[in-house]
């Protein structure tokens, strides 16, 4: 048996695919990595990719309700070491109500040194990274940001609701709006950060 069909039989995202039906989702994977899409992403995305998928595809299968959104937010809730335990344990018990079996699920989450493995030495596939690329460096920074900005916004909406309604706060119906802006200390204008990046700088220095 050769080294390559040991690592075939022995790939933990492989055998995931497999399991939860995620079809093409090697092929995607590859196409997200080498920047044959539009963007590239790092290997760390694409374990959020990955396990969003996985999970996506048990609700599916248990026909749990799955409202926009609802995805992401319950993989960040199950993950994020920035969730606190009681609101990680809440997140659990609803989908064990579902019928998920949340310790399994958890297990068949994969890490992006799995994804490399797996696109490397199961996929055989080399990496080239952009990063003479000026254009793609300034969009994958400004996603970066519009991502952070999105996620403490999430943080923010799901702790003040926990809040709320353990009663330990007065709260009615709120929004959370994260408006990051850069000051120019030379011109003295200031800019929502993602606007200043997509028109590559300050006015005053144009």
């Amino acid at each position: 048996m050769s080294g390559n069909n040991s690592q075939k039989k022995t790939s933990k995202v492989e055998r995931v695919i497999r399991e939860y039906e995620l079809g093409d989702m090697g092929e995607t994977l590859e196409v997200y990595w080498t920047g044959e899409s539009e963007e590239q992403y790092s290997l760390r995305d694409l374990a959020d990719i990955f396990n969003q998928a996985v999970l996506r595809a048990e609700l599916d299968r248990n026909n749990a309700s799955q409202l926009e959104g609802e995805v992401e937010n319950t993989y960040r809730l199950l993950t994020d070491t920035s969730v606190s335990s009681g609101i990680q344990t809440e997140t659990e018990n609803a989908l064990a109500r579902d019928g998920i079996d949340v310790e399994q699920l958890k297990k068949d989450f994969v890490s992006h040194q799995a994804i490399y493995t797996y696109l490397t030495k199961y996929r055989e596939v080399s990496h080239k990274s952009k990063v003479g690329d000026t254009k793609t460096q300034i969009e994958k920074g400004a996603d970066t940001i519009r991502r952070l900005q999105n996620r403490m916004v999430a943080v923010s909406e799901t702790t003040l609701t926990n809040l709320r309604n353990t009663d330990r706060i007065e709260l009615a119906d709120f929004e959370v709006i994260n408006d990051v802006r850069v000051v120019c200390n030379e011109c003295g204008r200031s800019y929502p950060i993602v606007e200043l990046l997509d028109m590559g700088g300050c006015n005053c220095m144009m």
